[in-house]
C-alpha cells in the first residue's frame, strides 16, 4: 500500500491492524504511552499499548462515547453523544456529569479537544444524520473547567475533529463544509480571527445529506497535528488519510482500503499514525457487525499540539 504526494511520487507506507473486531472506532488519542479510542456501539472507552496489546476498557458510556480529553489534574473527560453531556471520570472510576450541553444543541455531540487550562471545545452534528434530516449549520461550544458552557462560534458545518497548536490556534474540521477553519484562542477562552485554514471545494447548496455529501471534495473528520504544522485528517467520504498544509495543499494521502474516520499521531517517537477504519459510518450495520479496526501507519513527522 502506498501514498502519493502532490508531485506524483509514491512513498511506501506499511499499514498494520493493531486492534480489530469492534463496531465503530473514533476519537483516538495518545496519552500516557497508550493509544486511547472509543467504540460507539459497544459504548466503551478503550486504551491499549502502542502495538495494540493489553487492551483495556477505561469507561462505559451508555449515551455513546465520542471525544476524549484530560483536565490538567489528569481526570478523563469523555463526550456522551446521545444525552449531550460531558462526563468526568473520578478517581474511583465512576463517571459524573462535568457539563450538560443539552440546552445549547438539539442533536448529537461530537468530537472535542481540551486545552492546557482544561477548557473543552466541543462540536456537534447540527442535524439528525441517522434519521436522514437536512444538513444544517451549528455552533461550537466551550466547556470551562467548572462546567460552564459558552457558545464560541456559529455557522459551522458539522464541526468535527479539532486540534490546538502550540501557539494557541484552534483548528476545526467541518465535515460537511469542504473546509477546515481556524480561530485564535484569547486568554479568556473566546475565539477571534476566524479564517479558512484550508478550502477543498465550495459549500454545498443542497440540503439533503446524500446530495450534500455528493458535493464533497474532501470531508475532513477526525484529525491531528504534526510538528511541521500540517494536519492529518481522515476523509469520511473518500476513505483516505490526507496530510494537509495550511492553505489546502495536499502533501500526502494514504488509502488504507474501506472507510476511515479519525486519526492520531502517537507511539514512543510520535511517528505512528493511528487510524479508525470501518466499512461505513451508518449506525445499524455497524451495531450489527464487528468489522472496525485500529490501524497503525509509520510516517515521517512526529505529533505536535493537542490532543
Amino acid at each position: 500500500m502506498g501514498s502519493v504526494d502532490q508531485r506524483g511520487s509514491t512513498v511506501a507506507r506499511e499499514i498494520s491492524t493493531v486492534v480489530k473486531d469492534l463496531h465503530f472506532l473514533e476519537c483516538p488519542r495518545w496519552h500516557e504511552d497508550r493509544i486511547w479510542f472509543v467504540d460507539f456501539y459497544s459504548y466503551k472507552v478503550y486504551s491499549a499499548r502502542e502495538d495494540g496489546s493489553d487492551l483495556k476498557v477505561e469507561a462505559e458510556v451508555p449515551g455513546q462515547p465520542s471525544g476524549l480529553g484530560w483536565l490538567p489534574d489528569g481526570h478523563l473527560l469523555v463526550v456522551s453523544m446521545n444525552d449531550r453531556r460531558i462526563l468526568r471520570r473520578e478517581s474511583d472510576g465512576s463517571l459524573v456529569t462535568h457539563a450538560d450541553l443539552s440546552g445549547h444543541v438539539s442533536h448529537h455531540l461530537n468530537d472535542m479537544v481540551v486545552d492546557e487550562q482544561g477548557r473543552a471545545y466541543v462540536g456537534n452534528f447540527g442535524f439528525d444524520i441517522m434519521a436522514g434530516a437536512d444538513v444544517a449549520s451549528t455552533v461550537l461550544l466551550r466547556v470551562d473547567p467548572d462546567g460552564t458552557v459558552t457558545e464560541v462560534a456559529d455557522d459551522l458545518w458539522f464541526p468535527n475533529g479539532s486540534v490546538i497548536t502550540d501557539d494557541g490556534t484552534l483548528i476545526v474540521d467541518e465535515t460537511c463544509g469542504n473546509r477546515i477553519s481556524a480561530f485564535d484562542i484569547a486568554e479568556d477562552g473566546s475565539l477571534t480571527n476566524r479564517r479558512t485554514w484550508a478550502k477543498f471545494g465550495e459549500l454545498t447548496t443542497h440540503t439533503a445529506f446524500a446530495e450534500a455529501m455528493g458535493d464533497a471534495v474532501l470531508a475532513p473528520d477526525g484529525c491531528c497535528l504534526d510538528a511541521e504544522g500540517a494536519v492529518w485528517t481522515a476523509d469520511a467520504v473518500f476513505g483516505r488519510l490526507v496530510r494537509v498544509a495550511e492553505g489546502g495543499e495536499i502533501l500526502e494521502q494514504i488509502e488504507p482500503g474501506g472507510g476511515v474516520f479519525a486519526c492520531m499521531l502517537g507511539g514512543s517517537d510520535g511517528k505512528t499514525l493511528y487510524a479508525c477504519a470501518a466499512p461505513d459510518f451508518f449506525e445499524e450495520p455497524r451495531k450489527a457487525s464487528a468489522e472496525a479496526r485500529l490501524l497503525a501507519i509509520r510516517v515521517d513527522v512526529p505529533r505536535a499540539g493537542r490532543p
